[in-house]
């Protein structure tokens, strides 16, 4: 079900993918769900409300759930979109808690067609490339409750064997 306007659909197996994620423990015990997943794997829309998996002690959603709610997409999403030539890790992140929420909340992740080509170029020109992505979750209104940074790290998967082996030869001089 889209949280946002949006002209995109999903597909089939971008359904199967959002029904999988919804039943994968470390995505299922955040309390949150994945609600849709474009057929480009460009844009996903996930929601986090006041359950029993996410209820705090002063009955509000946890800061826990609803960071972690929120980790693993950008990562997921570039892996797929940028395929097996490519290193994709979360590097960073920060999170800012707005205010409480109680009630249903929702936050969208998009990839535009520029990101992808700023990172394939910055790639091509330097082995890796570091971007910073911000998030939101929202309410219906567009009443903000928690603000996120991202920061995702990408490398040619020729050279970041190359980079890993280096460091290795390092720790073993040592």
């Amino acid at each position: 079900m889209k949280l946002f306007e949006t002209s995109k659909t999903e597909s089939g197996a971008t359904r199967r993918m959002r029904w999988l994620y919804n039943f994968w423990p470390c995505i299922w015990c955040t309390g949150s769900r994945v609600e849709f997943i474009a057929a480009d794997l460009k844009e996903l829309h996930v929601s986090i409300k006041l359950n029993f998996r996410t209820r705090y002690r002063v009955g509000t959603v946890y800061g826990g759930s609803i960071y972690s709610s929120v980790d693993p997409y950008f990562m997921l999403m570039f892996m797929q979109i940028l395929g097996k030539d490519y290193v994709v890790w979360d590097k960073a992140a920060s999170v800012k808690f707005v205010r409480p929420i109680v009630d249903k909340v929702k936050c969208r992740f998009l990839i535009s067609n520029e990101m992808i080509e700023e990172v394939k170029h910055n790639v091509a020109m330097r082995g890796e490339y570091t971007l910073e992505l911000p998030l939101k979750y929202e309410d219906e209104k567009g009443l903000v409750y928690a603000v996120f940074s991202k920061t995702i790290y990408t490398a040619d998967k020729v050279f970041y064997k190359k980079k890993q082996a280096a460091k290795e030869r390092v720790i073993k001089a040592a």
